[in-house]
């Protein structure tokens, strides 16, 4: 029974009977040798959640090398005008596109969005997006919903000049065919200083205004000018230019043909002229004619900060900082720790004591003091040099207890009794023996100890115990730490350096557990 079982079995699956006469002891076991990290990898490679955060890992240090060399902006970059623009998308915006475009929702009051319809009328550069927007009457007015968009919005801007800049600027025009000077207003038809500062430097009010009745902070009544515009009876805004003072004076006018009215272009004042330029366009002018930088238009992927500062330059800054500190430390403290740990656990007895009593002395410090110690010691001492020193004061006692028990566990294996008998030295024995052994556990616990530094230094920037925001040296916990009183107005500005660290801290976290299970295969799933 069992007999026709097992010929049904074979002839089932296609096996046959070896034929127990014929020898085939010529034919040797052909395989390739698999190396121990070649072996490793194959281990690796299983965990498709380790490849994934490999993946990542590599991207986000691409992006933390790559990203300051291609940006034309530089961390020490910045400009007030541009201050909180969102992010912009270059490729995103010439699409039309109402995603990622440095546009925003709006909807406001009428008064205000004839300030914006105005800018446009002017200098053809309107903010308000594809001129497309949607009335909506409530009973507090009139009411106008529409995209606005961040980079247009400034309009124009007073600006002072020296008579050599004026003239390179109107040259420029020409070369161009560009306009970036306009009509500048007699100062004293703009708004009144006294009721209302902010309106008297604001370049944008060209047209006439409305005159309506109002209250002071005493609560009396006054009559004040106000942002909705006067229209003439084509339906065009009442202009209020200056027209030509007269004088002869090359910087006062741009002379124009004809009998129409000439207008003022450059007021003389103390170190030149008083000029009113479209921003945009003097912005363009300004670093492809003046700073030649190779920034051809305000263009910020990531937004801007508070202070005008590019968010995508900055964190690529900050994370090329946080990389090359913690990968530094994690070198250093594997080399140290490892040497020390070897010692420890080799030679055992006295030896280990004396030397675990010292790791325990300086590991029982608080990193927060050690800090503090030594910004008070080298106060004038570069920031990240005390960085550093601080990680790497107690960083590497965690390696050395790793190696020691390592090498507790592998001293007295047959291999190394075996190599001690044939007179091996002991350096030999650690280094070739025992080493390679303990290896897979010393690598982990390095790549491990990476987004640990990182995470660390970013804290302690954003606390402000470490201040890494210097020259042109940013740091992600400073990016972090600036954005956080605008979450709620400003959400990009921590969006992207909290997602970096988010990012980095799940993928170096799956990718260790990869190591580990590849390496030491019997600590598979042990957290």
């Amino acid at each position: 029974m069992q007999e026709n079982s097992t010929e049904k079995i074979i002839e089932n699956k296609g096996f046959q009977f070896a034929d127990k006469s014929v020898r085939n002891d010529k034919e040797t076991f052909s395989a390739e040798p698999v190396g121990y990290f070649k072996d490793a990898w194959r281990r690796f490679k299983k965990n498709k959640a380790s490849l994934v955060a490999t993946i990542i890992i590599g991207s986000l240090i691409l992006f933390a090398v790559l990203a300051p060399i291609f940006s034309p902006y530089t961390v020490a970059y910045q400009d007030d005008y541009y201050k909180f623009r969102t992010p912009k998308n270059p490729v995103f915006s010439r699409m039309g596109w109402d995603f990622w475009d440095g546009c925003s929702k709006k909807t406001l009051p009428e008064h205000t969005f004839y300030y914006y319809l105005a800018m446009g009328e002017e200098t053809n550069r309107t903010p308000i997006k594809r001129n497309e927007y949607e009335k909506i009457s409530t009973d507090k007015g009139e009411y106008y919903s529409f995209r606005l968009d961040g980079y247009e919005e400034i309009g124009c801007v007073f600006l002072s000049l020296t008579n050599a800049e004026y003239e390179r600027l109107q040259r420029y025009q020409d070369k161009t065919l560009t306009q970036v000077l306009y009509p500048t207003t007699d100062p004293a038809l703009r708004p009144d200083e006294k009721i209302n500062p902010k309106l008297s430097t604001d370049a944008n009010y060209w047209y006439e205004y409305k005159w309506i009745t109002g209250r002071d902070e005493n609560g009396a009544t006054i009559k004040q000018k106000v942002l909705a515009p006067v229209f003439d009876e084509n339906g065009d805004f009442k202009n209020i230019y200056a027209k030509y003072s007269g004088k002869d004076s090359y910087f006062s006018s741009m002379r124009t043909e004809g009998e129409i009215p000439l207008y003022d272009y450059a007021i003389p004042n103390q170190t030149g002229v008083e000029v009113r330029v479209n921003y945009y366009e003097y912005y363009r002018y300004y670093h492809l004619e003046v700073l030649k930088d190779g920034i051809e238009e305000p263009i910020f992927l990531f937004g801007t900060t508070q202070a005008g500062k590019d968010v995508f330059t900055c964190l690529g800054s900050g994370a090329r900082l946080s990389f090359f500190l913690a990968f530094t430390v994690s070198l250093v403290n594997m080399l140290i720790g490892g040497i020390y740990g070897a010692f420890e656990g080799y030679y055992g007895g006295g030896i280990d004591l004396a030397m675990e009593r010292v790791s325990d002395i300086l590991n029982a410090v608080p990193f927060m003091i050690v800090i503090t110690l030594l910004k008070m010691h080298l106060g004038e001492t570069s920031q990240l040099l005390v960085l550093f020193i601080a990680f790497f004061l107690t960083g590497w006692i965690s390696m050395a207890k790793r190696t020691r028990m390592q090498f507790y566990r592998f001293k007295n294996r047959e291999y190394a009794l075996a190599a001690r008998t044939l007179g091996a030295s002991n350096t030999r024995i650690m280094v070739k023996h025992i080493f390679p052994n303990a290896i897979g556990t010393i690598i982990t616990g390095s790549v491990l100890s990476i987004p640990a530094t990182i995470f660390s230094e970013s804290s302690l920037s954003y606390l402000g115990i470490i201040n890494l925001n210097t020259g042109n040296m940013t740091s992600v916990g400073t990016l972090l730490s600036n954005a956080q009183p605008y979450l709620t107005t400003y959400p990009y500005m921590i969006l992207f350096p909290a997602g970096f660290i988010c990012l980095l801290m799940l993928s170096f976290n799956l990718f260790g557990n990869g190591l580990r299970d590849a390496f030491n295969p019997s600590l598979r799933g042990v957290e």
